[in-house]
């Protein structure tokens, strides 16, 4: 059973992937003027579909959405219910059909092209009604679905989102869409914090733990215990950074047995540490602590001591 299940799996990865590597074929003059048709858009881009076109239909919405291209998703069966009032004369239309022969495509297909508006096909029978009246065909014609009965949408609906992706990821080439534009419209959960959050916004929140180079050990103990961070900096009047003690540099001290009452912090600190700039992204911090494997990175403006950054701070984040 367990064997048979596996050689099942197999197959439909290896068939989806072959449906997938067809596209290839598919990207030609009309891929490349069904882009720039939307690239020079003054609307939005109407999505449509029905059944688990549909579904395709919003994630590609979705996608477009998130990578700076306005769109709607238009269920193809709503349209003629008043649905049809989304589309303005300056929008791209995208329906999405295997057959491109469904009733209720085949209607909204008459309609939109009495609109006028370019309209690009998202088909995979380049034959049918939906791919002779679209100003563009975007063929994913598939081999097969992934089932025995040949019936339920896989490999169809695989190559549809597929291309989808394509159209986007082109679009955002065309348009610079850059890593600053993704932040501006991803500000939530931990991906959006990769782009947006630094280094001072967590640093901030923190104590900020210093102590002189020539004050006793029991100073920088209590220094570090009121920062409760595992660490305090050793700064010079003009608060510039000197050097850091860690509650590490301390246990070393006491294995090595040597007499604590007349040591200094400028006798057990870490001269030099490693430190980020309080303007720098926080996942920038995340790769020096894991590259070093460290938990603590001093904040510092040139040397102008500004504060502390623990791991915990990623951590609670949500950005480990």
């Amino acid at each position: 059973m367990n064997s048979t299940v596996k050689n099942i799996a197999l197959q439909t990865i290896d068939l989806e992937a072959r449906s997938i590597q067809a596209l290839r074929g598919s990207i030609n003059s009309d891929f490349e003027n069904a882009v720039r048709s939307i690239a020079d858009c003054k609307g939005r881009v109407v999505v449509s579909g029905i059944g688990k076109t549909a579904v395709i239909a919003q994630k590609i919405v979705a996608t477009f959405n998130s990578t700076g291209t306005p769109s709607l998703f238009m269920h193809a069966a709503d349209a003629t219910h008043g649905d049809l009032g989304m589309i303005r004369p300056e929008d791209v239309v995208v329906i999405i059909s295997k057959s491109g022969e469904s009733p209720e495509i085949r209607v909204l297909l008459s309609l939109i092209r009495n609109f006028g508006n370019p309209l690009i096909a998202i088909v995979g029978n380049t034959s049918s009604s939906l791919a002779k009246g679209a100003t563009f065909v975007l063929d994913t014609t598939v081999e097969s679905e992934a089932c025995r009965n040949n019936l339920a949408p896989t490999s169809s609906t695989t190559a549809q989102l597929v291309m989808g992706d394509a159209l986007a990821v082109c679009l955002m080439e065309i348009k610079g869409f850059n890593s600053d534009d993704f932040a501006r419209y991803h500000p939530g959960g931990a991906l959006g914090k990769k782009l947006y959050l630094r280094v001072a916004d967590l640093a901030e929140r923190n104590a900020k733990p210093s102590i002189k180079s020539a004050e006793s050990i029991r100073e920088v103990i209590i220094s570090m215990t009121t920062g409760r961070l595992g660490v305090t900096v050793v700064v010079d009047d003009q608060q510039q950074v000197l050097g850091i003690v860690t509650d590490g540099d301390l246990r070393r001290m006491l294995e090595k047995g040597t007499p604590i009452d007349s040591l200094t912090a400028a006798d057990v600190m870490t001269s030099s540490p490693r430190t980020i700039h309080p303007d720098e992204l926080a996942v920038v911090a995340l790769e020096i602590l894991t590259q070093h494997h460290i938990s603590q990175l001093v904040v510092a403006d040139e040397k102008n001591y500004k504060g502390v950054l623990h791991i915990h701070d990623l951590m609670r984040e949500g950005l480990i």
